[in-house]
């Protein structure tokens, strides 16, 4: 079972907080949709929402084409699953899961056998007679995902339902929440403040800053393309030059830029790490001359330099460089980047 999200010019206050401003978003049924922003941007009071646990100040919200606005909790086609997963101690796995079933009415061995099989879905099979205390945290999490999915719900709301997990655990967890989604089909809409783990597990991205949608779609053009200079920032690491329009075309510290400009004035060029190339530029190209290596820390899968450019001395670029021969601090290397890698934007008042 699955479902259409929809919701129209929502607005929400707490007193005189206004909380939410406009949003407008339409969720197909079946998508992974997160929602992604800073602490305080409005993600969870928008979740909330949608779960029936908040009524909107303004605005509709519409589920599989109903208006579910006024409706509770209890009677959406939702599951919230929350970060605090909220097992009963005292109850077996098998029981946990099947507790929902159990509150709409269902006979003992339907949901005993409806919980084995989300048991079974989430990799815990044998182990519907153990008790929450028994397992680790990740274990705990499926459990929960278990009970959300056990009563069918159209839509499935998870509130930074990884956070309490270590780096390794979330990553696996990220890859098994992402694979469990595409079986069962439910549309997913999941808060989180984490950059990476929205990249890696949604069909689209939909970024919230201080109660506005400032950006929506797939990971890859939410990151190569952003729409707005805080998307761009908020997206992972971003370098960030000073450019304004001239008459002759747009002016960098680095010299003049073939570019189209998005508006005159003052502008902010922007440049991800892993952009910044070693070696002269070329035709189509931006050439930023030679730069002072003033630190490199070493990742793994890349050295991640700070670099001082010689035209900008001013400026302090961070560059992702191959990690087979890290350059020593005090090094000059000579870096320019591809004009299809940077993006233009005005400059925030």
């Amino acid at each position: 079972m699955t479902a259409t999200v929809t919701v129209e010019a929502l607005d929400h206050w707490f007193g005189e907080l206004h909380a939410l401003k406009d949003i407008v978003l339409e969720i197909e049924a079946g998508e992974y949709v997160t929602l992604l922003g800073p602490s305080g941007c409005g993600k969870t009071t928008l979740l909330s929402i949608l779960g029936g646990f908040l009524d909107p100040s303004r605005g509709r919200v519409l589920i599989g084409g109903r208006d579910m606005t006024h409706v509770p909790p209890a009677k959406r086609p939702t599951t919230t699953m929350f970060q605090d997963y909220a097992l009963f101690p005292h109850m077996s796995l098998r029981d946990n899961v099947a507790f929902g079933l159990r509150m709409g009415g269902m006979a003992r061995r339907a949901r005993h056998a409806r919980a084995d099989e989300m048991l079974d879905l989430v990799g815990l099979a044998a182990d519907g007679s153990r008790r929450p205390h028994e397992l680790s945290g990740g274990q705990r999490q499926r459990v929960a995902l278990a009970r959300a999915l056990a009563v069918q719900p159209e839509v499935l709301l998870l509130d930074e339902p990884l956070g309490a997990l270590d780096l390794k655990l979330r990553r696996s967890m990220q890859d098994e929440l992402k694979a469990i989604q595409r079986r069962v089909g439910t549309t997913f809409v999941h808060v989180t403040h984490d950059q990476e783990e929205a990249m890696a597990i949604a069909d689209r991205i939909v970024v919230m800053n201080a109660g506005r949608i400032e950006d929506a779609g797939s990971p890859s053009r939410i990151y190569r393309r952003p729409a707005t200079l805080f998307a761009a920032g908020f997206m992972g690491e971003m370098n960030r030059i000073p450019a304004r329009t001239t008459g002759d075309g747009i002016e960098t510290p680095f010299g003049p830029l073939a570019m189209a400009a998005p508006v005159t004035g003052d502008l902010v060029l922007c440049l991800r790490p892993e952009a910044i190339l070693q070696g002269e530029g070329t035709a189509g190209t931006l050439d930023m001359g030679r730069a002072e290596v003033l630190d490199v820390a070493f990742f793994g899968t890349h050295c991640r330099a700070h670099l001082r450019p010689e035209a900008a001395p001013d400026l302090v670029l961070v560059a992702h460089l191959p990690p087979a021969d890290p350059p020593e601090a005090g090094k000059h290397l000579t870096l320019s980047a591809q004009a299809k890698d940077l993006t233009l934007y005005p400059k925030e008042a």
